[in-house]
Protein backbone atom coordinates (compact mmCIF):
# COMPACT_ATOMS: atom_id res chain seq x y z
CA UNK A 1 0.00 0.00 0.00
CA UNK A 2 1.23 3.51 -0.83
CA UNK A 3 1.34 5.73 2.26
CA UNK A 4 0.42 9.26 1.12
CA UNK A 5 -1.03 10.88 4.23
CA UNK A 6 1.98 12.92 5.31
CA UNK A 7 -0.17 15.98 6.06
CA UNK A 8 -1.60 13.94 8.95
CA UNK A 9 1.75 12.56 10.06
CA UNK A 10 4.96 11.41 8.45
CA UNK A 11 5.54 7.71 9.01
CA UNK A 12 9.00 7.50 7.52
CA UNK A 13 11.53 9.55 9.51
CA UNK A 14 15.28 10.10 9.16
CA UNK A 15 17.20 7.25 10.79
CA UNK A 16 18.72 9.64 13.34
CA UNK A 17 15.24 10.37 14.73
CA UNK A 18 14.59 6.70 15.53
CA UNK A 19 18.00 6.18 17.09
CA UNK A 20 17.71 9.33 19.18
CA UNK A 21 14.27 8.37 20.48
CA UNK A 22 15.38 4.85 21.38
CA UNK A 23 18.65 5.91 23.00
CA UNK A 24 17.20 8.78 25.01
CA UNK A 25 14.19 6.72 26.12
CA UNK A 26 16.45 3.92 27.36
CA UNK A 27 19.25 5.96 28.89
CA UNK A 28 18.19 9.61 29.31
CA UNK A 29 14.57 9.71 30.44
CA UNK A 30 15.27 12.32 33.07
CA UNK A 31 13.27 15.28 34.31
CA UNK A 32 14.59 18.60 33.03
CA UNK A 33 14.87 21.34 35.63
CA UNK A 34 14.04 19.07 38.55
CA UNK A 35 17.34 18.90 40.37
CA UNK A 36 21.00 19.87 40.20
CA UNK A 37 22.26 16.34 39.60
CA UNK A 38 23.90 15.48 36.30
CA UNK A 39 20.96 13.57 34.83
CA UNK A 40 18.54 16.45 35.29
CA UNK A 41 21.09 18.92 33.94
CA UNK A 42 21.62 16.79 30.83
CA UNK A 43 17.86 16.73 30.26
CA UNK A 44 17.81 20.53 30.51
CA UNK A 45 20.66 20.70 28.00
CA UNK A 46 18.60 18.56 25.62
CA UNK A 47 15.75 21.05 25.79
CA UNK A 48 18.09 24.00 25.21
CA UNK A 49 19.87 22.28 22.32
CA UNK A 50 16.58 21.62 20.53
CA UNK A 51 15.38 25.17 21.19
CA UNK A 52 18.52 26.48 19.52
CA UNK A 53 18.04 24.26 16.48
CA UNK A 54 14.43 25.40 16.07
CA UNK A 55 15.53 29.02 16.47
CA UNK A 56 17.87 28.49 13.50
CA UNK A 57 15.03 27.00 11.51
CA UNK A 58 12.74 29.97 12.26
CA UNK A 59 15.58 32.51 12.00
CA UNK A 60 14.86 34.02 15.42
CA UNK A 61 17.42 35.21 17.95
CA UNK A 62 15.64 34.32 21.20
CA UNK A 63 15.61 30.50 21.44
CA UNK A 64 14.54 30.66 25.09
CA UNK A 65 11.14 31.85 23.80
CA UNK A 66 10.49 28.50 22.13
CA UNK A 67 8.22 26.30 24.26
CA UNK A 68 7.49 22.61 23.73
CA UNK A 69 3.90 21.40 23.60
CA UNK A 70 2.24 17.98 23.12
CA UNK A 71 1.10 18.98 19.61
CA UNK A 72 0.14 21.96 17.45
CA UNK A 73 -3.40 22.07 18.85
CA UNK A 74 -2.07 22.70 22.35
CA UNK A 75 0.32 25.31 20.97
CA UNK A 76 -2.45 27.13 19.12
CA UNK A 77 -4.75 27.04 22.14
CA UNK A 78 -1.95 28.32 24.36
CA UNK A 79 -1.46 31.30 22.05
CA UNK A 80 -5.15 32.03 21.37
CA UNK A 81 -6.33 31.75 24.97
CA UNK A 82 -3.13 33.16 26.44
CA UNK A 83 -3.04 36.24 24.22
CA UNK A 84 -6.76 36.90 24.31
CA UNK A 85 -7.66 39.97 26.30
CA UNK A 86 -11.34 40.10 25.43
CA UNK A 87 -10.68 41.79 22.10
CA UNK A 88 -11.90 40.82 18.64
CA UNK A 89 -10.11 38.05 16.69
CA UNK A 90 -9.79 37.82 12.89
CA UNK A 91 -9.20 34.39 11.33
CA UNK A 92 -9.02 33.04 7.80
CA UNK A 93 -11.67 30.80 6.28
CA UNK A 94 -9.03 28.13 5.70
CA UNK A 95 -8.30 27.49 9.37
CA UNK A 96 -8.25 24.08 11.02
CA UNK A 97 -10.56 23.36 13.95
CA UNK A 98 -7.57 23.70 16.28
CA UNK A 99 -7.97 27.43 15.59
CA UNK A 100 -11.68 27.67 14.84
CA UNK A 101 -12.94 25.88 17.95
CA UNK A 102 -11.06 27.90 20.57
CA UNK A 103 -11.91 31.11 18.68
CA UNK A 104 -15.56 30.07 18.41
CA UNK A 105 -15.55 29.33 22.12
CA UNK A 106 -14.39 32.88 22.84
CA UNK A 107 -17.12 34.23 20.57
CA UNK A 108 -15.92 37.61 19.35
CA UNK A 109 -14.41 36.83 15.95
CA UNK A 110 -14.75 37.40 12.21
CA UNK A 111 -13.70 35.27 9.24
CA UNK A 112 -11.67 36.54 6.28
CA UNK A 113 -13.12 34.90 3.18
CA UNK A 114 -11.07 32.70 0.85
CA UNK A 115 -11.53 32.38 -2.89
CA UNK A 116 -12.50 29.12 -4.59
CA UNK A 117 -8.84 28.02 -4.68
CA UNK A 118 -8.43 28.45 -0.93
CA UNK A 119 -6.45 31.71 -1.13
CA UNK A 120 -7.11 34.37 1.50
CA UNK A 121 -5.90 37.77 0.35
CA UNK A 122 -4.61 40.52 2.58
CA UNK A 123 -7.53 42.66 1.39
CA UNK A 124 -9.93 40.01 2.63
CA UNK A 125 -8.36 40.25 6.08
CA UNK A 126 -8.46 44.05 6.03
CA UNK A 127 -12.22 43.85 5.59
CA UNK A 128 -12.64 42.06 8.92
CA UNK A 129 -9.87 43.66 11.01
CA UNK A 130 -11.35 46.37 13.19
CA UNK A 131 -10.10 48.89 15.71
CA UNK A 132 -10.95 46.32 18.42
CA UNK A 133 -9.03 43.45 16.81
CA UNK A 134 -6.38 42.14 19.17
CA UNK A 135 -5.32 38.98 17.37
CA UNK A 136 -5.12 37.93 13.71
CA UNK A 137 -4.64 34.26 12.87
CA UNK A 138 -3.76 32.65 9.55
CA UNK A 139 -2.53 29.25 8.49
CA UNK A 140 0.63 29.34 6.39
CA UNK A 141 -0.89 26.74 4.05
CA UNK A 142 -4.25 25.01 3.98
CA UNK A 143 -4.29 21.50 5.40
CA UNK A 144 -7.14 20.75 2.95
CA UNK A 145 -5.77 21.84 -0.44
CA UNK A 146 -2.21 23.03 0.27
CA UNK A 147 -2.71 26.63 -0.91
CA UNK A 148 -0.04 28.91 0.58
CA UNK A 149 -1.31 32.17 2.06
CA UNK A 150 0.41 35.62 1.94
CA UNK A 151 1.23 35.53 5.64
CA UNK A 152 3.94 38.23 5.64
CA UNK A 153 1.47 40.73 4.19
CA UNK A 154 -1.28 39.62 6.57
CA UNK A 155 1.07 39.99 9.53
CA UNK A 156 1.91 43.54 8.38
CA UNK A 157 -1.80 44.37 8.12
CA UNK A 158 -2.37 43.03 11.63
CA UNK A 159 0.45 45.10 13.09
CA UNK A 160 -0.68 48.20 11.25
CA UNK A 161 -4.03 47.83 13.03
CA UNK A 162 -2.33 47.31 16.41
CA UNK A 163 -3.08 43.57 16.57
CA UNK A 164 -0.85 40.57 17.20
CA UNK A 165 -0.32 37.91 14.53
CA UNK A 166 -0.40 34.14 15.12
CA UNK A 167 0.95 31.89 12.37
CA UNK A 168 -0.11 28.24 12.13
CA UNK A 169 2.82 26.62 10.33
CA UNK A 170 1.55 23.06 10.74
CA UNK A 171 1.57 22.29 7.01
CA UNK A 172 4.71 24.17 5.99
CA UNK A 173 7.38 23.71 8.65
CA UNK A 174 10.06 21.35 7.39
CA UNK A 175 9.61 21.92 3.66
CA UNK A 176 8.62 25.55 3.10
CA UNK A 177 10.66 28.42 4.47
CA UNK A 178 9.27 29.73 7.77
CA UNK A 179 11.61 32.68 8.29
CA UNK A 180 10.30 34.99 10.97
CA UNK A 181 12.69 37.77 10.01
CA UNK A 182 10.46 38.03 6.91
CA UNK A 183 7.06 36.99 8.31
CA UNK A 184 7.30 38.88 11.62
CA UNK A 185 4.76 36.74 13.47
CA UNK A 186 4.20 37.31 17.17
CA UNK A 187 3.47 33.62 17.67
CA UNK A 188 4.29 30.57 15.56
CA UNK A 189 2.71 27.19 16.30
CA UNK A 190 3.49 23.85 14.67
CA UNK A 191 3.74 20.10 15.35
CA UNK A 192 6.91 18.07 15.36
CA UNK A 193 5.49 14.93 13.74
CA UNK A 194 4.48 16.21 10.28
CA UNK A 195 6.91 17.98 7.96
CA UNK A 196 9.63 18.10 10.61
CA UNK A 197 9.51 14.28 10.75
CA UNK A 198 9.89 14.21 14.52
CA UNK A 199 8.03 11.95 16.96
CA UNK A 200 4.31 12.00 17.63
CA UNK A 201 3.33 13.96 20.71
CA UNK A 202 5.61 16.92 20.00
CA UNK A 203 4.72 20.50 19.18
CA UNK A 204 6.17 23.99 19.45
CA UNK A 205 4.99 27.48 20.27
CA UNK A 206 7.32 30.38 19.56
CA UNK A 207 6.54 33.61 21.41
CA UNK A 208 8.24 36.74 20.13
CA UNK A 209 7.54 38.90 23.19
CA UNK A 210 6.73 37.36 26.56
CA UNK A 211 4.62 40.38 27.54
CA UNK A 212 1.99 39.46 24.90
CA UNK A 213 0.90 36.17 26.48
CA UNK A 214 -0.26 34.69 29.77
CA UNK A 215 -0.03 31.00 30.64
CA UNK A 216 -3.20 28.94 30.27
CA UNK A 217 -1.85 26.02 32.32
CA UNK A 218 0.12 26.66 35.51
CA UNK A 219 2.02 24.38 37.83
CA UNK A 220 5.46 23.06 38.60
CA UNK A 221 8.23 24.42 36.40
CA UNK A 222 11.32 23.63 38.45
CA UNK A 223 12.05 27.35 38.78
CA UNK A 224 11.08 29.93 41.44
CA UNK A 225 9.46 27.04 43.31
CA UNK A 226 9.06 29.06 46.51
CA UNK A 227 6.41 31.25 44.85
CA UNK A 228 2.75 30.52 44.15
CA UNK A 229 2.95 32.71 41.04
CA UNK A 230 3.79 31.21 37.66
CA UNK A 231 7.30 32.33 36.60
CA UNK A 232 7.28 35.15 34.05
CA UNK A 233 10.30 33.80 32.22
CA UNK A 234 10.44 31.68 29.09
CA UNK A 235 10.15 28.85 28.49
CA UNK A 236 9.24 28.09 32.12
CA UNK A 237 6.06 30.15 31.89
CA UNK A 238 4.68 27.67 29.35
CA UNK A 239 6.46 24.55 30.62
CA UNK A 240 4.31 23.40 33.50
CA UNK A 241 4.86 19.73 34.30
CA UNK A 242 7.36 17.17 33.08
CA UNK A 243 8.64 17.50 29.54
CA UNK A 244 9.04 14.50 27.22
CA UNK A 245 12.80 14.93 26.90
CA UNK A 246 13.43 11.80 24.77
CA UNK A 247 10.90 13.04 22.21
CA UNK A 248 12.34 16.57 22.34
CA UNK A 249 15.82 15.13 21.72
CA UNK A 250 14.50 13.17 18.73
CA UNK A 251 12.78 16.31 17.46
CA UNK A 252 16.16 18.02 17.62
CA UNK A 253 17.62 15.25 15.45
CA UNK A 254 14.79 15.79 12.96
CA UNK A 255 15.43 19.55 12.82
CA UNK A 256 19.14 18.91 12.16
CA UNK A 257 18.14 16.82 9.16
CA UNK A 258 15.72 19.50 7.94
CA UNK A 259 18.33 22.23 8.21
CA UNK A 260 20.57 20.24 5.85
CA UNK A 261 17.95 19.00 3.39
CA UNK A 262 15.01 21.44 3.33
CA UNK A 263 15.51 22.65 -0.24
CA UNK A 264 15.86 19.08 -1.45
CA UNK A 265 12.68 18.10 0.42
CA UNK A 266 10.74 21.02 -1.01
CA UNK A 267 11.84 20.16 -4.53
CA UNK A 268 10.95 16.49 -4.11
CA UNK A 269 7.47 17.24 -2.76
CA UNK A 270 6.78 19.81 -5.48
CA UNK A 271 7.89 17.38 -8.19
CA UNK A 272 5.68 14.63 -6.75
CA UNK A 273 2.61 16.90 -6.69
CA UNK A 274 3.26 18.02 -10.27
CA UNK A 275 3.64 14.45 -11.51
CA UNK A 276 0.47 13.33 -9.73
CA UNK A 277 -1.67 16.21 -10.92
CA UNK A 278 -0.32 16.26 -14.48
CA UNK A 279 -1.51 12.69 -14.91
CA UNK A 280 -4.98 13.56 -13.63
CA UNK A 281 -5.45 16.92 -15.37
CA UNK A 282 -7.81 16.73 -18.28
CA UNK A 283 -9.29 13.36 -17.27
CA UNK A 284 -13.04 13.69 -17.35
CA UNK A 285 -14.51 13.24 -13.90
CA UNK A 286 -11.46 14.41 -11.93
CA UNK A 287 -11.60 17.78 -10.19
CA UNK A 288 -8.49 19.25 -8.57
CA UNK A 289 -8.53 21.91 -5.84
CA UNK A 290 -6.13 24.60 -4.64
CA UNK A 291 -3.93 27.02 -6.54
CA UNK A 292 -0.49 26.59 -8.11
CA UNK A 293 1.39 27.98 -5.12
CA UNK A 294 0.95 25.04 -2.78
CA UNK A 295 2.65 22.57 -0.47
CA UNK A 296 3.00 18.83 -1.10
CA UNK A 297 -0.79 18.38 -0.93
CA UNK A 298 -3.07 17.41 -3.81
CA UNK A 299 -6.82 17.69 -3.16
CA UNK A 300 -9.31 16.20 -5.60
CA UNK A 301 -12.61 14.44 -6.19
CA UNK A 302 -13.42 11.62 -8.60
CA UNK A 303 -16.55 11.27 -10.70
CA UNK A 304 -19.82 11.15 -8.81
CA UNK A 305 -18.28 9.51 -5.76
CA UNK A 306 -18.31 11.24 -2.41
CA UNK A 307 -14.83 11.41 -0.94
CA UNK A 308 -15.67 8.68 1.57
CA UNK A 309 -16.91 6.37 -1.19
CA UNK A 310 -13.77 6.97 -3.23
CA UNK A 311 -11.53 6.31 -0.25
CA UNK A 312 -13.30 3.02 0.34
CA UNK A 313 -12.56 1.99 -3.25
CA UNK A 314 -8.89 2.91 -2.72
CA UNK A 315 -8.61 1.14 0.62
CA UNK A 316 -5.64 -1.19 0.74
CA UNK A 317 -3.96 0.53 -2.21
CA UNK A 318 -3.40 4.13 -1.09
CA UNK A 319 -3.43 5.48 2.46
CA UNK A 320 -4.87 8.98 2.11
CA UNK A 321 -7.45 11.21 3.79
CA UNK A 322 -11.07 11.76 2.80
CA UNK A 323 -13.86 13.84 4.32
CA UNK A 324 -13.67 17.31 5.80
CA UNK A 325 -10.18 17.38 7.34
CA UNK A 326 -11.25 19.21 10.52
CA UNK A 327 -11.70 22.40 8.45
CA UNK A 328 -15.41 22.93 7.70
CA UNK A 329 -15.13 26.57 6.59
CA UNK A 330 -12.39 25.69 4.10
CA UNK A 331 -14.72 23.24 2.39
CA UNK A 332 -17.33 25.97 2.00
CA UNK A 333 -14.78 28.07 0.15
CA UNK A 334 -13.80 25.16 -2.10
CA UNK A 335 -17.41 24.13 -2.73
CA UNK A 336 -16.99 20.69 -1.17
CA UNK A 337 -19.10 21.13 1.96
CA UNK A 338 -21.45 18.32 0.84
CA UNK A 339 -19.00 15.76 -0.54
CA UNK A 340 -15.72 16.44 1.19
CA UNK A 341 -12.62 15.72 -0.88
CA UNK A 342 -9.68 13.35 -1.14
CA UNK A 343 -6.29 14.55 0.03
CA UNK A 344 -3.02 12.98 -0.98
CA UNK A 345 0.02 14.49 0.72
CA UNK A 346 3.59 13.78 -0.27
CA UNK A 347 6.54 13.66 2.08
CA UNK A 348 10.30 14.06 2.06
CA UNK A 349 10.99 10.54 0.78
CA UNK A 350 8.24 10.23 -1.86
CA UNK A 351 9.46 9.85 -5.45
CA UNK A 352 7.99 10.94 -8.77
CA UNK A 353 7.45 7.25 -9.62
CA UNK A 354 5.43 6.79 -6.46
CA UNK A 355 3.32 9.82 -7.39
CA UNK A 356 2.76 8.49 -10.91
CA UNK A 357 1.77 5.10 -9.53
CA UNK A 358 -0.77 6.72 -7.20
CA UNK A 359 -2.20 8.72 -10.11
CA UNK A 360 -2.69 5.55 -12.17
CA UNK A 361 -4.55 3.92 -9.28
CA UNK A 362 -6.84 6.97 -8.95
CA UNK A 363 -7.42 7.20 -12.72
CA UNK A 364 -8.41 3.54 -12.79
CA UNK A 365 -11.37 4.29 -10.50
CA UNK A 366 -13.05 6.08 -13.40
CA UNK A 367 -13.09 2.80 -15.33
CA UNK A 368 -15.10 0.97 -12.65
Amino acid sequence: MLYLDNAATTVRKPAAVYWSLIYNTLFRSFNAGRGAHGNSLRASETVIDTQELIARLLNVNNPQNIAFMPNATYALNAAILGAHGGRHIAVSQMEHNSVLRPVHRLGNYSVAAADTEGYVSTESFKKVITADTGLVICTHASNVCGTIEPVSEIAAAAHEAGALFLLDASQTIGAEEVDNSKINADFIAFPGHKGLMGPLGTGVLYVKDIKTINPVITGGTGSISDSLEQPRIMPDMLHSGTLNTPAIAALGSAVKYILKHREEIRGREAAAVRAFEERLKGIKGVKLYGNKDKTGISAFNIGNYTSDEAEELLRGRIALRSGFHCAPLAHRALGTEDTGLLRISFGAFDSINKAKGAAEIVAALLLL
